[in-house]
C-alpha cells in the first residue's frame, strides 16, 4: 500500500503566542477526517520562553491510483 501525506500548520497568535481558535481547529480536523485523512503526528514549535508559535499536524491516507 502506498500513502500520501499532508501537513497542517496552525498559527498560535497573541503577543506571547499560545492562542488559537479551538472551534476552528476542530472544524479543520473534522474536514480532513471526512476526506479520509488520518492524524499520525502532532507537535508544537516554540518561539521564546516556552510559548507555542505553531502547532503542526501530519496526516496520511491511502494513495489512490
Amino acid at each position: 500500500m502506498q500513502w500520501e501525506y499532508r501537513t497542517l500548520k496552525v498559527d498560535c497568535k497573541g503577543f506571547f503566542g499560545g492562542k488559537f481558535d479551538e472551534d476552528r481547529l476542530d472544524e479543520m480536523l473534522n474536514d480532513l477526517g471526512r476526506d479520509e485523512w488520518e492524524l499520525v503526528s502532532s507537535f508544537d514549535t516554540n518561539q521564546a520562553y516556552g510559548q507555542t508559535r505553531y502547532m503542526v499536524f501530519t496526516f496520511k491516507r491511502a494513495k489512490t491510483a
